[in-house]
């Protein structure tokens, strides 16, 4: 069959896969502290499920899947979903989004079965700031870190939210850190996803703004980055460095908008920004064919909005960044 274009002539070439919504850090841009309303594993996707989706994903021409969450490594065997996702024919760039608590544990194993490059949420360098942000411990983050290194993922991308009088004083330290270690930096802006970002509007940072510092500091080369994310690239000069912007609201990106995300209780959101989306799961578990299960994500893929409107209505997105997918 042929490829997925939507009506704006943008080919979706990839998915970002939720395998739960539950995650062991409480980022303050994310979800609320105590929050317990997750939903409950007969509601999520099996694995068979899951495999059925990014199956027929496959054979409509999309090629890069991302696994996220919540936080993915609480899912329970997932390697073994990682392994099966890895065979499905068409399936050649497969990632993952982690915050890094439980890698230094999984990083072996995720390698083997099939990760080739992996994104952690880092925030902040400093222990009581990473607490105040997370509820957690930077110690567990940075052996995930390393342990990921030392299993051969490459490459491994830094991202950091960048915050106005949270966390604005770490870019140059978190620049740093990754030259000395390797890594790939993204810096990200705020985005007003549910009540946890809308409260966070004051901490909204523009990153041209953060562009101007470092090229004070730093000689700054345009460059590019494999992958199908929306970051805009350049390199420090004299290093390895590449650094990559994500920049929704200062300067969105919807025009070259690749991408659909697939939460775990099996709901198809057409954009980051907006409601529009399609029940999968009950369609599953009703016999959907193989055939008709690919005629829906077309006429999915019909549904997707020419773009957000974080600018003009940045209340409108009600559901927490964790229950869309990251």
């Amino acid at each position: 069959m042929s490829a997925l274009i939507d009506r704006f002539n943008r080919r979706i070439e990839y998915v970002r896969l939720s395998v739960t919504d539950r995650c062991d850090l409480r980022c303050t841009y994310c979800m609320p502290k105590g929050f317990k309303d997750f939903s409950e594993p007969d509601e999520w996707m099996s694995f068979d499920e899951i495999e059925r989706v990014i199956a027929a994903f496959g054979r409509l021409g999309v090629h890069r899947l991302r696994i996220t969450g919540g936080e993915p490594l609480v899912r329970k065997d997932l390697p073994k979903l990682v392994n099966r996702l890895y065979h499905l024919p068409g399936i050649e760039d497969l990632s993952l989004s982690t915050n890094a608590t439980r890698l230094s544990k999984n990083a072996d194993s995720l390698y083997q079965a099939g990760i080739s490059r992996i994104n952690v949420s880092l925030d902040s360098l400093k222990p009581d700031r990473f607490k105040s942000l997370t509820g957690g411990k930077l110690e567990k983050v940075l052996e995930g870190l390393m342990a990921a290194k030392n299993a051969g993922f490459s490459p491994i991308k830094i991202n950091m939210v960048v915050m106005r009088g949270v966390n604005d004083d770490e870019v140059e330290s978190m620049v740093e850190f990754c030259i000395k270690h390797h890594f790939t930096l993204r810096f990200i802006e705020t985005m007003p996803m549910g009540e946890t970002g809308q409260s966070a509007s004051s901490q909204y940072l523009n990153l041209q703004t953060v562009k101007k510092q470092l090229a004070r500091r730093y000689e700054l080369i345009p460059g590019m980055m494999p992958g199908g994310g929306p970051a805009r690239y350049v390199r420090v000069a004299g290093t390895d460095l590449r650094i990559g912007f994500i920049t929704p609201i200062s300067q969105h990106f919807c025009e070259t908008c690749n991408r659909v995300r697939l939460s775990v209780e099996g709901t198809l959101y057409l954009c980051l920004g907006q409601e529009d989306k399609m029940e999968l799961r009950s369609l599953l578990r009703n016999g959907i064919t193989d055939y008709e299960l690919e005629r829906t994500l077309r006429q999915a893929i019909d549904l997707k909005p020419e773009r957000h409107e974080f600018n003009e209505e940045p209340s409108k997105v009600v559901r927490f960044m964790s229950k869309t997918g990251g």
